[in-house]
């Protein structure tokens, strides 16, 4: 029997893995095969309209970063741009977000994919699509998870007819397909059998950028026919950092992620063994000041400039300065998913994807919904529609690889927004310094520390929660756990035995061969 381990967001893309790894496939052919079917399974976290990342680490090849993200679009016209807010509903609270054709950046995922097929797969394409093009042919029912978030971001996906027409409630047009209802896209499956056939160019050059193209002229949207047929794969060196003997390997810059990880780290590793936690309580405090210093450092590196000045935040001298913050303190939805992939081989891929939570635009006879990364606040840190044309967007995005000779093989990453970064340094936290195991660390519960608010989330004792609220005055303790302290979908491999656990807070899944 083939040996690996997959945890992704949904039962259905995990399965779109396992099929391909059990028909000989490797990592990046599971990678490439489950991505495709989380945009029919995880409609409202990926789509062929957004981007993502993969790091891959072969075995026989150096790491590599596929950084296939949105890209600004090459003009910046502001006359007559569809560009309107809307409220999502979380429950606790509302949260603004920008839709309309004027939010719409180019999306990379499928030329990205192809890339990763053309450098690392061993299936042919038809074959990495059969799984998405079945789900969405026969169609997927809607879990308790995906239905919670159609339910937060229901604005978007009623705001126009297009989108109504193929995620609205069959029986009222005012609501939206909900829990235990079945998803048919069977425009989508068409499109994915013609996208198998074609290649890349029926989305870059042909059909598809051609109908966006024209959504935007009759709309008010900036992309044009020149802004796919330009988009690029990059492919960069993985960030790597050395923590508690563990080498680990994350997204570089342009995004932010990754760096932000690596400098929690590197300030948790500044601190004398005399002054780290010994308590629950006492971890939980330093999570969040670690969350709070690093959050600091973005902001000061962005002020200075959004690609070198992230890169020295992990100089020594800066590290230092806020360690000593730090230590002075101490005593007193976005729509994203991932998947996590080892193989029998001991290939590794790890891949974050996201859509925003969607432009509220369909394309035409697709099925596919674009996205609205120009209307995401932290991701157009001067302004909406100040954006500099022409260029890769940032993101918190970070699928990570850790190795080490007590910790194997891991691959991880998260979905979640700004807690992004908080849920995946939590995640390595719990392993490498408390020495939980993969299960116990995805579990445990989490602190999210920003704009001077705390959130707990549920499972944390008394004592440790009264100690965080008189470090936070300002607070929100969660009864359950939830998707907005992120979803870090992870698998490992420590000699022969693997292991993965997909985090309940997402709608996680994982299968072991």
């Amino acid at each position: 029997m083939k040996k690996g381990a997959v945890a992704a967001g949904h039962i259905k893309t995990a399965k779109a893995a396992e099929e391909i790894l059990r028909d000989g496939g490797n990592a990046f052919d599971a990678a490439v095969a489950a991505q495709f079917a989380a945009c029919v399974a995880e409609p409202a976290l990926s789509s062929l309209g957004g981007g993502g990342f993969l790091l891959a680490d072969p075995v026989d090849r150096p790491k590599t970063v596929y950084d296939y993200f949105v890209q600004t679009p090459i003009n910046n016209r502001l006359q007559n741009v569809q560009f309107q807010s809307i409220m999502a509903d979380f429950g606790f609270a509302q949260q603004e977000f920008h839709i309309g054709a004027g939010s719409m950046a180019t999306p990379g995922l499928v030329k990205g994919l192809f890339a990763v097929h053309n450098d690392l797969c061993s299936l042919p394409v038809k074959r990495l699509l059969e799984p998405a093009i079945n789900l969405a042919r026969e169609g997927v029912e809607i879990n308790e998870f995906q239905g919670e978030v159609f339910q937060i971001i229901k604005p978007i996906y009623l705001s126009t007819e297009g989108s109504r027409s193929v995620f609205g409630n069959a029986k009222s047009k005012s609501e939206l397909i909900g829990k235990g209802g079945i998803l048919k896209l069977p425009y989508l499956a068409d499109f994915l059998e013609t996208l198998a056939a074609e290649g890349e160019d029926l989305f870059y050059k042909g059909e598809f950028a051609a109908s966006v193209d024209q959504l935007c002229r009759d709309t008010g949207g900036f992309l044009t026919r020149e802004d796919f047929e330009t988009y690029q794969v990059n492919k960069r060196k993985p960030l790597r950092i050395t923590y508690r003997g563990n080498d680990i390997y994350m997204n570089p810059p342009p995004s932010s992620g990754g760096v932000l990880v690596a400098f929690a780290l590197k300030l948790l590793s500044s601190i004398r063994c005399s002054d780290r936690p010994e308590t629950d309580a006492e971890w939980s405090v330093l999570n969040a000041l670690l969350q709070e210093a690093t959050e600091k450092a973005r902001v000061d590196a962005m002020a200075r400039d959004s690609g070198s000045g992230l890169k020295q935040i992990l100089d020594t001298a800066s590290v230092e300065i806020y360690r000593r913050e730090v230590m002075t303190k101490k005593e007193s939805f976005r729509g994203t998913t991932h998947i996590s992939i080892i193989d029998g081989e001991g290939n590794v891929a790890s891949l974050t994807s996201s859509n925003g939570e969607g432009s509220g635009e369909v394309i035409s006879g697709t099925n596919i919904m674009l996205n609205n990364m120009l209307g995401e606040e932290d991701l157009n840190p001067e302004g909406f529609h100040r954006w500099r044309p022409n260029t890769r967007m940032t993101s918190m995005m970070t699928p990570g690889v850790a190795e080490g000779a007590d910790t194997g093989l891991l691959a991880f990453g998260s979905g979640g927004s700004t807690r992004i970064r908080t849920a995946i340094l939590q995640l390595l936290i719990q392993i490498f310094d408390r020495n939980l195991n993969l299960k116990e660390a995805v579990l445990a519960p989490r602190v999210h520390a920003e704009a001077g608010f705390l959130h707990m989330e549920n499972g944390l004792s008394r004592d440790t929660v009264a100690k965080l609220m008189k470090r936070y005055p300002k607070n929100r303790c969660w009864d359950r756990k939830s998707l907005f302290f992120g979803g870090t979908h992870a698998a490992e491999k420590k000699g022969k035995n693997y292991g993965a656990v997909g985090d309940p807070r997402r709608g996680g899944v994982s299968i072991v061969l």
